[in-house]
């Protein structure tokens, strides 16, 4: 009788004891809880204990990212903290205010710059070109490339080449879709567009992508393969993406193959153009005005040709600037022409205008009118107007990564 009532007490002991242990796993549980829901009234989000704030923007990735975070902006008055995992160094300071932005973008520019960090995630796609660096050689490049976009050549160059695109391939192709009465991807048609143009404006070569068939063009698919990688990078732990990359899995055997394929395009470009210019009459007034051309007639501060991986770094960075930005841009022009058509009829009454005022309108067809001169565009202060209003909305490069240089005094 004694041993069963040990027993039994024995069995209840250890019963209470672990709903003691149960209870304070519980209670630490609801205090993390409440602690991390407590953390999104001062932080945006909930910050977890390991993980921070990374659960949500996984979330955030899967929707609009952008009107995801800015509508956490809204609400803490333009800026927010964000916390990634431990041990990691995804820590941020998001803001959207006017006076911050003046003063990171301005006001004390220099203190500002990429970073390391920065340049660690996008080295081996834009390498030491203009948006990965800092300092002296951002200044350098900057500098030239100011000076050439608003060379007279340079200026011709961009008109013609867009000129040629749109009334040859652009609107042929939108033409050919209305009469079979085929769906096209209007982001996809932009994108190869803008492509097109500002490859011929970088390297002097046309790579095709808005033929009417819309093939897949290699170089166009590994530079779209390696920037969508590169940016994957930014939302993830360092180590976890320097250790696929030493592992060469997943992303960053993607990334490296893409590449690959963009070094290998760009250094035939490099070396085709170097060919064309030693066999090139100095008296040719055929002068191509294209940046790789340009750089290569140019020197470094030691009187010296620059590099082929200097040439090749600058082209694949205005590669990026002018791709996405103008596909991006007009993308979401065309779709709040779809939101407002008031504002579609004002801009089609204004090009009406225009081709109106021409002298020898009685003469033209239809095909013809659509084909307009710089000057005619130049007329046209509305759709001016509409595009600018997209790019606030909308602005093409959303977010610009910046890091502190702490001062010592």
């Amino acid at each position: 009788m004694a041993a069963a009532t040990e027993i039994l007490f024995s069995h209840i002991f250890f019963l209470l004891k672990n709903i003691q242990i149960t209870e304070i796993i519980i209670a630490a549980i609801v205090f993390i809880f409440i602690r991390s829901l407590r953390s999104k009234k001062h932080r945006g989000l909930p910050n977890w204990p390991i993980f921070g704030m990374l659960p949500y923007l996984i979330k955030g990735l899967k929707t609009n990212l952008y009107e995801w975070i800015t509508d956490i902006l809204k609400h803490h008055n333009g800026t927010c903290r964000f916390r990634g995992p431990w041990f990691t160094s995804l820590n941020y300071v998001i803001t959207s205010e006017p006076q911050n932005l003046e003063h990171l973008l301005k006001t004390k520019f220099t203190i500002y710059p990429k970073g390391n960090y920065f340049r660690d995630i996008v080295f081996e796609l834009l390498g030491d070109g203009i948006f990965a660096a800092d300092n002296e050689t951002w200044q350098k490049q900057r500098k030239i490339a100011s000076i050439e976009f608003h060379s007279t050549n340079f200026r011709k160059l961009t008109i013609e080449s867009i000129f040629e695109l749109v009334n040859n391939r652009l609107i042929p192709v939108l033409e050919s879709s209305l009469k079979n009465n085929v769906a096209i991807d209007l982001q996809d048609i932009l994108l190869r567009l803008t492509f097109d143009n500002v490859c011929m404006i970088a390297f002097g070569v046309d790579p095709g992508c808005l033929q009417p068939h819309l093939p897949e063009i290699p170089f166009a698919a590994a530079f779209e393969d390696a920037t969508g990688a590169t940016l994957l990078r930014f939302v993830m732990p360092v180590c976890v993406w320097k250790a696929m990359r030493f592992l060469n899995l997943g992303m960053e055997r993607k990334l490296k193959k893409s590449i690959q394929k963009v070094d290998e395009f760009a250094e035939n470009v490099i070396r085709a153009r170097k060919k064309e210019l030693s066999l090139q009459n100095e008296d040719d007034n055929k002068e191509k005005s294209d940046l790789l051309t340009v750089f290569m007639r140019l020197k470094d501060e030691n009187g010296k040709c620059y590099s082929d991986k200097f040439l090749r770094d600058i082209c694949v960075n205005f590669i990026l600037a002018g791709r996405d930005t103008s596909s991006v841009a007009l993308s979401w022009f065309f779709w709040l022409l779809d939101q407002n058509h008031e504002v579609e009829e004002k801009i089609l009454e204004e090009i009406c205008r225009v081709v109106s005022q021409r002298e020898d309108i009685n003469k033209e067809v239809f095909n013809d009118s659509l084909r307009f001169k710089h000057e005619e565009i130049k007329k046209m202060d509305y759709l001016h107007a509409s595009l600018s209003e997209t790019l606030r909305l909308y602005p093409s490069v959303p977010v610009d990564h910046k890091e502190v240089i702490t001062l010592q005094f």
